[in-house]
């Protein structure tokens, strides 16, 4: 029999009379609707499933109906339904690099109760979008291949030509792929040296995958590559826990990227919409994000694994927002193909 420890208990029951707090209107709304499609950049079988359960356990008259894909499969979807008048999403998810759905006005302006408490940079300025879990990207290797006295603990150590064409990272230009990195890189060191450092990392000659950061982590797993560069720190951890030979590598700053979520303007269930990105941000919602190993963006619910986090791991970052990839992007890729092509 499980036992609840009394700290336990309460928990719960606190967790559960905050989630009885949901707007009873709201929720006769989107039960009249009946269904909501959320499109997402999280792994299904992590996430978007479990969530998905969770959400029509507690919301028994409402299908949820997920599609997953990439950050630019996404956006590129949302812009062609927007374009033909013809929305089929209410919801969607993507990596704070990506601003072109909040330029294309296909966020609607929406402030979710659930994330009042958030701190003022997970949230939109005019309620577009609201930050639903953190990403921390740095270096994870095969500790089969590696030995963990010798994994590379700064950037310099990257540049050891032991690792020459043992690392690898993903093809997507994106902010959580190689033009991340040059943001990290620039950022760090500054133009003159950070394009002098990138200059000799080109020499190591990183092989760019053309699948998503999680893919490439698996083949790390597998021994294609020794080391993953911009591998997800909690993917990393899900997959140590479950017995893979990985190790996260403590190469300093960490590039922060957050998920950002919100409701579609002109989608099919708007109020469904609202309810889902509120389950997903509230206390509810943040712990199937705890309980998966994803990093949970309410400042009151902590990592599953507490070192994932800057606060509990002790370790320093670069953050990159929607604001900052907006003005940046176009050069980081720039600087990533005169370098690395």
């Amino acid at each position: 029999m499980r036992r609840w420890t009394m700290v336990g208990v309460l928990l719960l029951a606190a967790a559960q009379a905050r989630a009885a707090s949901f707007d009873p209107a709201l929720v006769a709304a989107a039960t009249k609707e009946g269904t909501v499609v959320w499109y997402s950049g999280l792994v299904v079988a992590q996430l978007l499933r479990p969530m998905t359960d969770a959400f029509e356990a507690r919301f028994p008259g409402i299908k949820l109906q997920y599609a997953r894909a990439s950050n630019t499969d996404t956006t590129v979807k949302l812009l062609n339904e927007a374009r033909a008048h013809r929305m089929q999403a209410d919801v969607a998810d993507v990596t704070s690099g990506n601003f072109a759905l909040t330029d294309a006005g296909i966020f609607a302006p929406y402030r979710p109760a659930a994330a009042r408490h958030y701190p003022d940079a997970l949230k939109h300025k005019d309620g577009l979008w609201t930050a639903s879990n953190l990403y921390f990207l740095g270096v994870a290797y095969n500790t089969n291949l590696v030995k963990p006295e010798e994994a590379p603990k700064t950037l310099a150590d990257l540049l050891d030509p032991r690792w020459k064409g043992h690392m690898a990272w993903t093809a997507e230009l994106a902010a959580q792929g190689p033009p991340g990195f040059v943001f990290n890189v620039l950022t760090t060191m500054g133009e003159e040296k950070g394009r002098a450092y990138l200059l000799r990392l080109a020499v190591q000659q990183p092989v760019s995958v053309a699948v998503s950061p999680r893919a490439v982590l698996d083949q790390v797993i597998a021994g294609e590559h020794w080391m993953g560069l911009m591998m997800y720190n909690h993917n990393a951890a899900a997959s140590i826990g479950a017995g893979a030979p990985l190790a996260n590598a403590r190469v300093e700053p960490l590039v922060a990227l957050f998920n950002i979520i919100g409701v579609i303007e002109g989608s099919p269930h708007p109020n469904a919409g609202k309810l889902l990105v509120e389950y997903i941000l509230s206390d509810e919602g943040q712990q199937v994000m705890q309980r998966q190993d994803y990093l949970p963006a309410d400042p009151n619910i902590p990592a599953r694994i507490p070192e994932l986090k800057p606060d509990g791991g002790h370790f320093a970052v670069t953050a990159l927002t929607p604001e900052i990839a907006k003005e940046g992007l176009a050069k980081w890729i720039s600087v990533y193909r005169e370098v690395f092509r």
